[in-house]
């Protein structure tokens, strides 16, 4: 790793925080982590964080030795973590855990943002547990701006597909809610039932596939963990 400016210690702490703890640079780890690895898809991962900005942070992950970068016959550059890279996960999972159980959940729900929930759900849902057929998911979250406000996710052979405009398929699930509710949702603050039952979530559609959402929407990988503060 090159030498860098810093806090000028020793103490590994000091030499780790260096390279960790400049703004974002854990984000963008945790996105590597998650498997993307193209710009594209790194930015949709930290949708309010700059194009250079973030040109800046691999560059600087790439100088230290925490990220790996190659360039594809199209043209086309790819980002992956190095073995030093790879040894974060527990690090970083740490500090989500830490979060989970210590932070309350006022404060979680505090910063809600669509296009991070809706890209979180898009990697997380198991298409695995959906029909075969291709499935189109709408989520609507009606108190937001017309821009932001309608979600889907389109489930085909394995993959799935996130768009924010309508991509002209027979939908087969509608589901109208808050976009609170379903951050909560997620980060397994509460539960799809105890939201419907509440009125904060709506759900019409094909009946199995509403009855087996809580199975395939997948919650985030921090959800399990269990709270000491509310």
């Amino acid at each position: 790793m090159q030498e860098r400016g810093g806090y000028g210690q020793f103490c590994p702490v000091s030499m780790a925080s260096e390279i960790l703890c400049s703004r974002w640079t854990t984000l963008v780890v945790r996105e590597l982590l998650c498997g993307s690895t193209r710009f594209t898809d790194l930015r949709r991962g930290v949708p309010k964080m700059s194009p250079a900005l973030l040109s800046k942070r691999l560059k600087e992950l790439q100088q230290a030795g925490v990220i790996v970068a190659s360039r594809k016959p199209n043209g086309t550059v790819e980002y992956r973590l190095s073995e030093a890279g790879e040894e974060l996960r527990p690090v970083i999972m740490g500090l989500g855990n830490w979060a989970q159980r210590w932070m309350e959940s006022r404060l979680t729900l505090k910063n809600l943002d669509p296009s991070l929930l809706m890209w979180d759900m898009r990697r997380s849902l198991n298409a695995g547990l959906l029909p075969e057929r291709r499935c189109t998911i709408q989520f609507l979250y009606s108190e937001l701006p017309q821009a932001q406000k309608r979600w889907w996710l389109v489930v085909e052979g394995g993959s799935v597909d996130l768009c924010n405009f309508d991509p002209g398929h027979e939908l087969d699930l509608l589901v109208k809610s808050s976009l609170r509710a379903m951050t909560a949702v997620w980060m397994g603050l509460t539960t799809i039932k105890n939201e419907t039952e509440s009125g904060q979530i709506k759900i019409e559609g094909d009946p199995h596939l509403a009855r087996s959402m809580p199975q395939w929407l997948g919650l985030s990988a921090f959800a399990p963990i269990p709270r000491r503060v509310q």
